[in-house]
């Protein structure tokens, strides 16, 4: 009789686990399915008439969730085909191994989102220049030249590339979201996995600037791409992020869709360049800049949420 209730009293604690992220309108698709897993386990556990009704009426609330989570899921994969869905759920951010402000390597979750598949080009910096009448950055007359239009932008501050984001209806990604997309949810060290750069994964290692022709087409390295299709991930021009910089940021950042420090002096960039050695090419190396810092390695690529 005691083993009855026990048994009784913890399928009402599954029941209720289940009913709390299948009712939650903050919860993940993650948590959602847990709660799927939880109800079958409450089930093969023997539910009483009580409990039965109650399942089925989570049942039948959970297929309502899955479907609108299903919906949302083709209403983004029917979007911008220049951009890669980064599904909602956790990674590892940082490294143990690597530079301080790396440490320590923690777990992060990011909502769903949206980045860019390439980095943004020359050519689409151009249309944005000519519809907006701002100011060109330093060396556009070189950048500008018709060999140059599908390589990417650089010579952008942080202030630009914020506003171009903005003006195709985007913004740029986190810290945490650009990691995600870079390295996804193995804890891998570079986009492409463990192995070292080669010319064959990155635009990396250049010794001397060749006007911009030291800058490949952007989509170049196949190879190279990261586990959701998004390519120059690592070298070619570095990256600005959304985030003002912390050092210790991972220390006291939340664990849920971190968005960096409220201010500061610096931004972050991410991802290496053409002249980076393979330690600053890592998913987790991070570096920064002033806002106004201006850099023939330095460009940017757009997020959005969907």
């Amino acid at each position: 009789m005691a083993k009855q209730r026990g048994r009784k009293a913890k399928v009402w604690r599954l029941l209720d686990e289940g009913k709390h992220a299948i009712t939650d309108p903050n919860a993940s698709p993650e948590e959602v399915a847990q709660a799927e897993d939880t109800l079958n386990i409450a089930n093969t556990m023997g539910l009483d008439d009580e409990q039965d009704v109650i399942y089925q009426q989570l049942q039948k609330r959970l297929r309502q969730r899955l479907a609108r989570n299903n919906g949302k899921m083709a209403s983004v994969l029917n979007q911008d085909q220049s951009m890669a869905m980064v599904p909602a759920g956790e990674f590892t951010m940082g490294s143990s191994m690597g530079d301080a402000d790396e440490q320590p390597e923690h777990r992060v979750y990011v909502d769903i989102f949206l980045m860019d598949k390439h980095q943004v080009s020359v050519g689409q910096y151009a249309r944005f220049l000519d519809a907006t009448a701002l100011d060109a950055p330093p060396d556009w007359t070189t950048m500008n030249r018709l060999q140059h239009q599908s390589r990417p932008v650089a010579n952008v501050d942080w202030t630009e590339a914020d506003a171009y984001c903005t003006w195709v209806g985007k913004r740029l990604p986190t810290e945490a979201e650009w990691e995600k997309a870079a390295r996804g949810t193995d804890g891998r060290t570079y986009p492409w996995g463990n192995e070292h750069p080669t010319k064959f994964l990155a635009n990396v290692s250049k010794e001397h600037w060749n006007s911009h022709s030291a800058l490949t087409p952007v989509g170049t390295y196949e190879e190279g791409k990261s586990p959701y299709g998004i390519y120059d991930m690592a070298g070619n021009v570095w990256q600005w992020v959304s985030d003002w910089y912390g050092p210790d940021y991972y220390k006291t950042g939340p664990s849920r869709n971190p968005a960096g420090p409220r201010t500061g002096m610096h931004k972050v960039i991410r991802g290496g360049s053409w002249g980076s050695n393979p330690n600053g090419l890592r998913s987790a190396d991070r570096e920064t800049h002033l806002p106004s810092f201006r850099g023939s390695g330095t460009g940017f690529r757009c997020a959005k949420t969907p």
